[in-house]
């Protein structure tokens, strides 16, 4: 599907980023690209339930499925069909042979492969009935380059292009709902992630924080290695709650956030921020609040979530096991002095009044001052 000559380059990063995968799974694994199709190979104790699991995580895989290899000899493809049609068939009624053909010089072609490899299952299961249009099962009979391959129908792998392959991000990440479904589709289009997390002690405590690590631990699963960044925003909203207007206060901590991951972002090469905010869920995502908060960046702002309604992302939070995480009761910075009544059309001038007021420099330096990080993954 990748156009021009690129193709090799998503093809290398993506049998990185399945090896590094499948580095901490039992055994020894073997590696085979041809024809956009990866083949990986595992020793006699190698645990391939696990690095089946782990491959249908990893972005850029379309299809995955357990294939049985064979000798490019139809008499040792109907021999290992014979011996593993009922793991090919399951519970199935009716089934379907289809053959991909690929080595051309193969002297049988597809539809005289899929006749012979139709026949033996019907041999071996005369239960079974063909039915071409809409089979319970499809199973599928591969020559390619080295090898021949049986295999079932397949599961629908992460989909995507691989990590890496689009730059780098840095996500804001809150102990929310969206945040990590945010960093997840980001990384989905080739981003390699790491991200930032605001806390605020004593205001915060050690259980929020673990939240927030167990979120980017499991994010790390389809993301490969992140760096989590932790930042005290203790005396910016200490100062924010003593001096400013607290209508505006979110706002204004909104902007300290985003200056304090712009300049994170900046030091360790991430191209853009990502945050997980959708347009009008809340006061400080309204349009004219995220105009606000995006003047400070130095770097664009991505926001993957921005069309979606909460249902989607809880739909989505839950896919990738992090929804019940993020419900755990632990609060946030976000969630420390909100205010009643928040300002939901912010006027960028009220705004420089308010920060007028501030040192805005120098908080944003000694908060970054705080700034701490664990690699995960």
């Amino acid at each position: 599907m990748l156009k021009g000559l690129n193709r090799g380059y998503f093809n290398s990063i993506l049998e990185s980023r399945v090896k590094r995968a499948l580095k901490k799974v039992q055994g020894d694994f073997y590696y085979d690209y041809a024809q956009s199709t990866l083949c990986v190979w595992g020793s006699d104790d190698a645990d391939m339930d696990t690095a089946y699991e782990k491959v249908k995580k990893v972005f850029g895989i379309a299809t995955v499925c357990r294939g049985i290899a064979c000798e490019k000899d139809m008499e040792d493809v109907k021999q290992k069909l014979a011996e593993n049609v009922d793991d090919l068939l399951g519970n199935a009624k009716t089934f379907k042979c289809e053959a991909k053909r690929s080595d051309k010089k193969f002297p049988l072609k597809s539809p005289e492969i899929c006749a012979i490899c139709g026949g033996t299952v019907l041999e071996n299961r005369p239960d079974m009935r063909v039915d071409v249009i809409d089979p319970d099962q499809v199973i599928t009979i591969e020559i390619r380059d080295r090898k021949a391959f049986i295999h079932g129908r397949g599961e629908k792998g992460a989909g995507g292009v691989p990590v890496g392959s689009g730059g780098r991000a840095m996500l804001m990440l809150s102990g929310g709902i969206d945040s990590p479904v945010a960093g997840h589709m980001i990384a989905r289009r080739g981003a390699a992630i790491d991200a930032v997390y605001f806390e605020t002690p004593p205001y915060t405590g050690e259980a929020a924080a673990m939240k927030v690590r167990t979120l980017a631990e499991k994010l790390t699963e389809y993301c490969g290695e992140i760096y989590l960044h932790s930042v005290s925003l203790t005396e910016v909203q200490e100062t924010l709650a003593s001096t400013c207007k607290e209508k505006l206060f979110t706002l204004l901590l909104r902007r300290f956030m985003v200056r304090c991951a712009s300049k994170i972002a900046e030091k360790y090469n991430a191209g853009c921020l990502v945050t997980g905010e959708s347009l009008s869920q809340v006061a400080s995502q309204t349009m004219l609040s995220l105009a606000v908060t995006d003047a400070v960046a130095t770097l664009p702002v991505l926001r993957p979530c921005i069309g979606l309604d909460k249902e989607e992302i809880v739909v989505r939070a839950r896919e990738i096991d992090t929804f019940e995480t993020s419900i755990l009761p632990y609060e946030d910075c976000c969630t420390v002095f909100t205010p009643k009544h928040p300002d939901t059309r912010p006027d960028m001038e009220e705004i420089l009044e308010e920060e007028a007021k501030l040192d805005v420099d120098g908080l944003v330096e000694r908060a970054l001052a705080t700034d701490h990080f664990i690699r995960l993954g």
